[in-house]
Parts: structure tokens; C-alpha cells; sequence
């Protein structure tokens, strides 16, 4: 992310990898929050691990089946012709095992709660 937008820090990024130039510091905040939640993903994968761990699968096996599954998902991320509500469709059989999961631990509370996170990390980067 670029901010306030300048268009040679903009193509030295762009060489680097790409650029997100935003309109003004709200907008950067917004994405700011966003990036606050990398550490939660990665305790969610080390959760699926020891949930494992805990029925019996070897840490080591356990560590690199979650690894493998998530890193097939990040180069599934790289498809920008589907909306990520897509991607998620076209990995869930109705009434299947992802369905299950997802509609049964990331309902609407779960879905709010990380809502209201989001949101009061917002509103102290403003402050």
C-alpha cells in the first residue's frame, strides 16, 4: 500500500511485486486492520494441527497435511476470476464436510465477533 499516492514509489513497487495506492489515511487504516489478522490465520492453522495431534496424528504429519492443504488454497487465492465467496462455493459439496464446518463454526456470532475486532482496531488506528 502507497500513501498518499506518488508515482514513482508506485512503479518501484510495481517492479517489486505490485502496489495498492490508496485515496487518504482512512483507507489505509481499513487495510491496516486487514493485515493485523495474519497472526490469526496462522494460530487457526496451528489449532488445526494440535486438534490433530490431540486424535492421535503425529505433530510432523499433522503440521505438514495442514501446511500442504493451506498452501494449495494460497495459489488458489492467485485465481482473481472468482470472487472469494466463489472460491469458496466451488470448494464446498451442499451438505458436505467444508459446508459442515464452515456453517457450523463460522456462523453469523463467529462471523460478528471478528467483525467487532476488526472494528475496534479500526476506530484505535483513527484515534
Amino acid at each position: 500500500m502507497t500513501c498518499p499516492r506518488h508515482p514513482a514509489v508506485e512503479s518501484l513497487f510495481d517492479r517489486l511485486g505490485g502496489t495498492l495506492p490508496v485515496a487518504d489515511e482512512a483507507e489505509f487504516d481499513v487495510f491496516s486492520a486487514l493485515t493485523a489478522t495474519l497472526t490469526t490465520h496462522y494460530s487457526y492453522l496451528a489449532t488445526l494441527t494440535s486438534w490433530a495431534t490431540g486424535h492421535g496424528i503425529a505433530r510432523d504429519d499433522a503440521d505438514r497435511y495442514v501446511r500442504s492443504l493451506f498452501q494449495a488454497v494460497g495459489r488458489t487465492l492467485g485465481d482473481e476470476s472468482h470472487s472469494l465467496p466463489q472460491l469458496a462455493a466451488h470448494h464446498e459439496t451442499p451438505g458436505g464436510i467444508n459446508e459442515r464446518v464452515r456453517s457450523t463454526w463460522f456462523d453469523a456470532a463467529n462471523s460478528g465477533a471478528l467483525g467487532k475486532a476488526l472494528d475496534g482496531l479500526l476506530a484505535d488506528l483513527r484515534e
